[in-house]
């Protein structure tokens, strides 16, 4: 199909130039670029802004205009990618990360399900006061008012849900 604007012998002209510098305009730009790739998109470049040329004004110099153009897009391409230099592993590992390792984030979590786990093992008036005492930071005598309970049995339900829960713990971790 010729596109709006080109005669049919514009269309031919275009094809026999893409024809015959499309190889060796990537083997240049291929060249320049140490990439084939990038050196196939450069010439793709070159030859749509052939397109939007005029065929009288390029024909009896189109091999220099193709190969002049190649080359600056292809510099064009180099200097663009120079200014977006990697960042090295060295130069990364001096700046610290604001996320958290997350191997030690997948550790936290499965420590903290585990504890979960075990803690609602415990019979419920341990687990309440805990809770208030671990979660909520209430003091023994803050405990037994909300549970009713005597600040002493507070005192004893804490310790024995405490050294219940780090033997359980330890049995959890021992078996892993």
């Amino acid at each position: 199909m010729v596109e709006p604007g080109f005669r049919q012998s514009d269309a031919d002209w275009l094809r026999a130039t893409v024809a015959e510098y499309e190889i060796p305009l990537i083997q240049y730009a291929a060249r320049l670029l140490g990439d084939a790739d990038r050196a196939r998109d450069v010439v793709q470049d070159v030859f749509l802004s052939l397109c939007r040329q005029p065929r009288n004004s390029l024909e009896s110099r189109s091999r220099q205009w193709l190969f002049a153009v190649c080359r600056n897009r292809a510099l064009d391409v180099l200097k663009k990618e120079s200014r977006m230099k990697p960042l090295s592993d060295e130069v990364a590992d001096r700046f610290a990360s604001r996320e958290v390792d997350p191997r030690a984030a997948l550790a936290r979590q499965e420590a903290v399900g585990q504890a979960t786990a075990v803690l609602n093992a415990l019979p419920e008036n341990q687990r309440e006061v805990i809770r208030l005492k671990v979660q909520h930071g209430l003091s023994y005598r803050e405990i037994s008012e909300v549970t009713g309970l005597s600040v002493s049995n507070v005192g004893f339900l804490l310790h024995k849900g405490i050294t219940s829960l780090r033997v359980r713990l330890r049995a959890a971790a021992a078996g892993e």
